[in-house]
């Protein structure tokens, strides 16, 4: 179970230096720094209840959320911008959808290709195919092993793995579900773009990650509870999509509905009233939390 020391009656995740930081930032003490883009797939299967999520637990001793729960992902790689071998909706689409400038095609690419990336590094799960309607079977072996680590490691680009491969990264099975930005006053800053997926036939998970201890796939609803009670550690945003999670039946139905959400970046903000801090979240209301004078809980 995830230390209490960051966790809440539930379990969001707050880091107890934040109040100080929040009061830095108010007075002009303490810089933002830029965020850095990332993204993050909730990969989905069908059980016998409905859809479940696969998700990692950050291992405790992580500088950044550790003992959370989330989700593969990661950090864009610069050399995720590299013509790659592609299929799918447009450059210039994805770009819509993901609130770039439709011309800013490198930078759609970028967060696709990071989050195909990243999937496949952190989960052993590879969006990708020989042609534009396929997707490979199995990633098991050591020859992929070595490619996967050399991936991680940052020795090959994902453009290059593709071609050695002779495949093609299928956005096709990518559904852009959600936008989050860490908070002006957290050190470790992220622009991240949540996307759905459906685990392919005839792949599997598993742990390749060295930021987690475990994995699981669990029902959205099952894992919500969890946080509920206080026994699953997670940040905002990954309680808030997987409770987005909760009415589909099915992966293919989630999938369907990724291209109505909300993509509006959602970036915490805190106010002084009076000799109180309150930190909200707008349009999210249950992760508000009110600090009095002094305090840092």
């Amino acid at each position: 179970m995830p230390p209490k020391s960051n966790a809440q009656p539930n379990g969001q995740w707050y880091p107890p230096e934040w109040p100080d930081r929040i009061r830095a930032l108010a007075a002009g003490e303490l810089t933002p720094v830029s965020p850095r883009r990332a993204a993050t797939v909730l990969l989905l299967r069908d059980g016998a209840a409905g859809p479940d999520v696969h998700m990692l637990r950050r291992r405790t001793s992580m500088a950044f959320a550790g003992g959370a729960y989330a989700y593969p992902g990661g950090g864009v790689d610069p050399r995720d911008e590299h013509p790659v071998r592609w299929a799918g909706p447009s450059l210039a689409e994805w770009a819509g959808r993901l609130g770039f400038d439709e011309s800013d095609a490198a930078q759609a690419q970028a967060v696709v290709c990071a989050a195909v990336r990243e999937t496949y590094e952190e989960a052993g799960v590879l969006l990708a195919g020989e042609t534009a309607d396929s997707v490979v079977g199995d990633t098991t072996g050591e020859d992929w092993e070595r490619d996967r680590e050399a991936l991680v490691a940052r020795e090959l680009s994902f453009a290059d793995f593709l071609d050695r491969r002779g495949l093609v990264l299928r956005s096709d099975l990518l559904g852009a579900w959600a936008r989050w930005i860490t908070p002006e006053f957290e050190q470790r800053r992220y622009d991240t773009w949540f996307f759905v997926a459906a685990l392919p036939a005839g792949q599997r998970t598993r742990n390749a990650s060295t930021e987690a201890d475990r994995t699981v796939w669990i029902r959205p609803a099952e894992a919500a509870a969890g946080y509920d009670r206080g026994e699953l550690t997670m940040m905002p945003p990954t309680i808030s999509t997987l409770r987005t999670l909760e009415p589909y039946g099915t992966a293919a139905e989630a999938l369907e509905a990724a291209g109505v959400q909300d993509m509006t970046p959602v970036l915490a903000q805190a106010r002084l009233e009076g000799d109180e801090l309150v930190l909200s979240w707008p349009g999210h209301e249950e992760f508000t939390k009110i600090i009095p004078a002094g305090g840092t809980r």
